[in-house]
């Protein structure tokens, strides 16, 4: 037997003890559907920690202290040109190219149909949106340059019209919100050639608006894929600066971010894309939840259609997370006794979100890119042998380590939640009261975050 057909055939015995390859991540939260402990003291003991890091947080009072924990900084070195300039945008290229060829290749039969022998389908959900994006987070957004469709835009003639300043960021609110509607509802993680549709649907609309508006402009503050990154790229402890590469604390480019008046949250769709990234994660997570399974059907039964069921807990799901945003905000006003605008408080406030977005797609998409990725590398390392048993214990050890994710997420959120109060705020006491409508969202965002990957998966009805 071949090397390529034993490495599919480790994949396959991993995929059958771990569930069906979905952009759900079926593998995660299929593993950490079975609790040693009852359910509700498993999800209040989870409030509980990050309730109780906000307490410990409250007796940092120290500005000076505060200050520095997120100052804190040290360059290593520049990044070469050459990995920048040409490695970057030519890897870009090629695995577009790849998914392209692949995943069109499939209607033809130049490529293979089954999702988990196409490579179309392994570049995006394993390499791109599960691998890579985990390194976002923990090294960084490298994205700009590796964006094919910004290495294309750049080479085409730009019409350089001005980006209106009343859109601010909705179109990228909009276009989130829909790109996780689409991934969702259509056959994209079963169906290459649909996934290929979908991506070159997608770069023809975000190279067409680089031409018109400039690409600075259309990727920094329309692109939904690019906005995403850099804000994921803030919770790293590595950023790229002036003259290289400097290490910071987690998250602490999460507390500039809130200082900066031009910046990603200079206006409201800015914040509005923040909540949108939080609920997308924790929407697609809950869609494979039997929970979910019950009350759809439930609906469907009376004759409501399944894409309109679909739609409409879509819609006001994220109602729901702005409006309790908002609400937070408000309360945020009147118990720290300030005169600053809730607009304003909803803007310096937002960036904490970012950090629990990044715990929540680690514990949502971690075991989906484990349980692809390394029975394919024992398999090209160890071609000769079968695959290893100790592959299947892989679903509760990473089961762990997504609980653990988010955890550490919203640990991440309350502190720089702590440093923009203490910012922003004169007075100590008013900078702590500032907090408990924030940490209360935080809290409840925890529990339903925790209750997802505590879930064993089904498959979503009607798709």
């Amino acid at each position: 037997m071949s090397r390529v057909r034993r490495s599919v055939l480790a994949v396959g015995v991993l995929l059958a003890a771990a569930g069906s390859v979905r952009a759900h991540g079926a593998a995660l939260r299929g593993s950490s559907g079975s609790l040693s402990i009852p359910t509700w003291l498993f999800l209040s003991t989870g409030g509980a920690v990050v309730g109780a890091s906000f307490l410990l947080a409250t007796f940092a009072t120290d500005r000076s202290f505060v200050r520095r924990s997120h100052d804190w900084g040290r360059r290593t070195r520049a990044v070469p040109r050459v990995l920048r300039e040409w490695v970057g945008p030519l890897v870009g290229l090629v695995g577009l190219l790849a998914v392209l060829a692949f995943g069109f290749g499939a209607a033809t039969g130049l490529a293979p149909t089954e999702p988990r022998r196409n490579l179309a389908v392994l570049v995006v959900w394993v390499g791109w949106w599960a691998g890579y994006v985990l390194t976002l987070y923990l090294v960084g957004n490298t994205w700009p340059a590796l964006d094919p469709f910004r290495t294309v835009a750049r080479v085409l003639p730009s019409l350089d019209r001005e980006y209106p300043d009343s859109v601010g960021a909705w179109p990228a609110v909009a276009g989130l919100l829909a790109l996780v509607f689409v991934e969702v509802t259509l056959p994209l993680v079963e169906d290459p050639v649909v996934l290929a549709t979908a991506v070159a649907a997608y770069g023809a609309l975000t190279v067409g608006g680089a031409v018109v508006y400039g690409v600075d402009d259309w990727f920094e503050r329309a692109d939904p894929v690019a906005r995403a990154f850099d804000h994921y790229g803030r919770v790293a402890p590595l950023a790229r600066t002036d003259d290289g590469v400097g290490v910071r604390a987690p998250g602490a480019g999460l507390v500039s971010m809130a200082d900066v008046d031009d910046g990603p949250l200079a206006d409201a769709g800015g914040v509005a894309f923040v909540v949108a990234l939080v609920f997308a994660t924790t929407y697609d997570g809950f869609v494979g939840t039997p929970a979910w399974r019950a009350v759809a059907e439930a609906v469907h039964a009376v004759g409501v259609p399944g894409l309109a069921i679909y739609a409409g807990a879509y819609l006001v799901g994220f109602a729901a997370f702005v409006a309790v945003y908002r609400w937070a905000a408000r309360a945020s006003r009147r118990t720290g006794d300030t005169f600053v605008a809730v607009d304003e408080l909803a803007r310096r406030f937002a960036p904490p979100l970012l950090a629990i977005a990044a715990g929540y797609h680690l514990a949502h998409y971690l075991g989906f890119f484990v349980s692809l990725s390394l029975p394919l590398a024992e398999a090209l390392l160890a071609p000769t042998a079968p695959p290893s048993p100790r592959l299947l214990v892989l679903p509760s050890f990473v089961g762990a380590i997504a609980i653990t994710a988010v955890l550490v997420g919203h640990l991440v959120a309350v502190w720089v939640a702590h440093a923009i109060g203490f910012e922003l705020f004169p007075e100590r006491l008013q900078a702590v009261r500032a907090q408990y409508a924030f940490v209360a969202v935080m809290i409840a965002y925890t529990t339903l975050s925790l209750w997802i990957v505590s879930q064993p998966t089904v498959t979503p009805p009607f798709l």
